[in-house]
């Protein structure tokens, strides 16, 4: 005698399969197929747990290792920069942040390197007379071959200034005078918008600063940095600023 299966049964069946055959399974294989499931489910074909955080991990020390080398490479440039033997040019500009700086460029111009300086970033309070006083440079010299500018803030700031004084006297070379760690940038700025005047940078080294052993003085170890993170941003500014233009 068959025995016919009250209605409305399949509601309180979790899963109705239209399948079924009406054989009860085990609650037991239920369960474990549940977490055979749970475990496996949730997880890729091949997937190993952590890949992705090594592949993480491994890019940053690509990148760490990428700019520890550029900033190596960056320090070594600025450390065997060297100074012209014979220089030689139309002009001279100085970007101010030394008395070092401007006592060279004088004597370069009393040597008859250049015709005229440019004295870029002076402080508006800075007259020429105390800037010869510092110098030890004679005061006629400044009225008949020395310009002060006292627009320029920063190193793009001495550039622009830079870039409408030779425009204005026609000069074709320019004597880039300043600390030898600033050079890169400074030539960097200036020929941006001097793309047509012959540069010859010229460095001043510090007596109290050992640039050859930039990698034993904290202190001078930081002065690089410091300028090297200002370098590569003003590369990347100008870069960006090619590209849009």
């Amino acid at each position: 005698m068959i025995r016919a299966e009250p209605p409305g049964s399949d509601e309180f069946r979790t899963d109705p399969d239209p399948n079924h055959s009406g054989v009860c399974a085990s609650p037991y294989e239920d369960a474990s197929g549940a977490a055979a499931a749970g475990k496996t489910g949730g997880l890729r074909k091949g997937y190993v747990p952590g890949r992705k955080c090594l592949a993480c991990v491994l890019g940053f020390i690509v990148v760490v290792g990428l700019v520890v080398g550029s900033f190596a490479s960056f320090a070594e440039r600025v450390a065997t920069i060297e100074t012209p033997r014979d220089p030689r040019a139309d002009a001279i500009v100085v970007l101010t942040g030394g008395k070092e700086r401007i006592s060279k460029a004088m004597r370069l111009l009393e040597e008859g390197r250049a015709e005229r300086l440019l004295i870029s970033g002076v402080h508006p309070g800075s007259s020429a007379r105390q800037i010869a006083q510092a110098t030890s440079s004679d005061l006629p010299l400044f009225t008949c071959c020395v310009d002060l500018d006292r627009a320029a803030l920063n190193t793009l700031g001495n550039a622009t200034e830079t870039a409408s004084w030779v425009a204005e006297h026609e000069f074709e070379t320019l004597l880039v005078v300043t600390s030898a760690y600033h050079l890169p940038r400074a030539e960097l700025e200036l020929a941006e918008v001097l793309p047509n005047a012959g540069l010859l940078p010229y460095p001043v080294f510090s007596s109290e600063r050992d640039l050859t052993a930039w990698y034993s003085s904290f202190d001078t170890l930081k002065l690089l940095m410091r300028e090297y993170v200002k370098y590569t941003l003003a590369r990347l500014r100008i870069t960006y600023d090619r590209l849009i233009g």
